[in-house]
């Protein structure tokens, strides 16, 4: 069986965490891109969303993940009551996460559903693999919230799209493979396709 060793080494994010709201049972947060949701094994990435927030509500526990490039609400559950009501909700899916997204290119429909099985490649790690055989069930919805181009040097246009994305499953990287699978990856996004553009960060963990 192949071993998977994780290299990644986050780099240093300064941004801080906003604290949008919190009483006794819980704490909502918008994360900043660049920060990893939960401390990695590898020492140099102890920096987290967790590791920041325990020092400020000792005890308190996430009840669900962002990825590392990706910014955006979280809720974290300050006891281990309200962190499995929590967890309930979100495993029986009567939470809906909506995600904003540049897509590479122009969407034909202007909505639609991505449903493929998603698998752990230990060969292609960090990346996710599109597997009917062995991987998991994941379904995506989208929308589309505009078409544009974007200018780059020398005057060449780029098309992007601007659309909502709702995953009805929470795989890893889902809503990444899924756009590439779509003819259309997120911009930025270098593991499964997306195009760098000058000044842009890639989209990492």
């Amino acid at each position: 069986m192949s071993k998977i060793i994780d290299t990644f080494i986050a780099p240093p994010c300064h941004d801080k965490i906003e604290n949008l709201y919190q009483d006794e049972s819980l704490v909502l947060i918008n994360k900043p891109a660049g920060l990893l949701s939960l401390s990695g094994k590898n020492p140099q990435n102890l920096d987290s969303v967790h590791h920041r927030l325990v020092q400020v509500f000792p005890g308190c526990t996430l009840v669900h993940r962002l990825d590392f490039g990706t910014s955006g609400l979280m809720v974290i559950a300050r006891n281990k009551a309200v962190n499995a009501a929590l967890c309930q909700q979100f495993s029986q899916r009567t939470v809906t996460k909506v995600y904003s997204a540049l897509l590479c290119g122009h969407l034909d429909d202007d909505e639609g559903v991505i449903d493929a099985a998603i698998a752990k490649d230990p060969a292609l790690f960090p990346l996710m693999s599109i597997c009917a055989t062995h991987g998991k069930p994941a379904r995506s919805g989208y929308r589309v919230v505009e078409r544009f181009y974007r200018e780059l040097e020398g005057g060449t246009l780029l098309p992007v799209t601007r659309v909502q994305l709702i995953p009805e499953t929470g795989r890893t990287h889902q809503l990444r493979i899924h756009c590439q699978l779509l003819g259309h990856p997120i911009l930025g996004c270098d593991l499964y396709g997306g195009r760098l553009l000058p000044g842009t960060e890639r989209i990492r963990g």
